[in-house]
């Protein structure tokens, strides 16, 4: 692969030997850290955790799909690192994080607007779009979610996590899998039940994630209504009760 392979000991330097201060986030894969190069350049190193659910054959997935992509909506991969017991991946730096970080938190959520949700929308949509349609390689990502979502200094959208994606050849519309992988709220009935996958069901995951910007709501959960609501949602039940009767 036509991809730089990274040192260990340049990664655990640039990380300051992976700092608990210079950690981004943690998933199932394992953790997320800042870094940065003798360079100057600003990373994010993505380690795995030996017990993580994306082993060799996801690392080498996410490895191969990302270096064969270029899209301005997906996130760059600059390289990886298997040293040791360590897989590691080398991605630019989104100093805004993930989109989760914004549209879950009552106080991050005002600052996006409207314009900037709109944006943020079209991002993803046209990332999605590249994947499926104009890429050398039609792909299907299969977990499309917010947390999948980075945000670069502009707060322009890039779509990362590869590992569960799949390449379809030729005319390949849909596939099959023994292996439901990806994350409930965000998963398509069919691909969910019967584990019936294709453009579709990442079509599905970015209308849930639509509807996530645009409420500030997660998909799955309970939430309070605010007092005022609770009241207004009274009265309107007494009117139409006493409409009927």
């Amino acid at each position: 692969m036509e991809l730089p392979i990274f040192d260990l000991s340049t990664l655990m330097k640039a990380t300051d030997n992976f700092s608990s201060l210079n950690k981004l986030g943690q998933g199932g894969f394992g953790r997320v850290y800042k870094g940065i190069l003798i360079d100057g350049r600003e990373i994010a190193v993505k380690r795995l955790s030996e017990s993580s659910g994306q082993g060799p054959t996801e690392f080498k997935n996410e490895v191969i799909m990302i270096s064969k992509l270029q899209h301005r909506n997906l996130v760059r991969l600059l390289g990886c690192c298997i040293q040791r017991d360590e897989k590691m991946l080398v991605y630019e730096f989104m100093p805004n994080k993930s989109l989760d970080f914004f549209i879950f938190d009552e106080m991050r959520i005002k600052f996006l607007d409207w314009d900037k949700r709109a944006h943020i929308i079209d991002g993803i949509a046209r990332g999605l779009l590249y994947l499926h349609q104009d890429s050398r390689l039609r792909i299907i990502h299969r977990d499309l979610k917010a947390s999948n979502v980075l945000l670069d200094k502009d707060m322009n959208p890039n779509i990362s996590d590869f590992g569960m994606a799949r390449i379809f050849g030729g005319d390949q519309t849909e596939a099959n899998t023994n292996k439901v992988a990806g994350t409930f709220g965000y998963m398509s009935p069919e691909y969910a039940v019967d584990g019936l996958f294709s453009m579709k069901s990442d079509v599905f995951s970015f209308g849930v994630l639509v509807l996530e910007i645009v409420s500030g709501k997660k998909n799955r959960g309970c939430f309070a209504e605010p007092e005022t609501a609770r009241i207004f949602h009274r009265k309107e039940y007494a009117r139409i009760r006493l409409f009927i009767e």
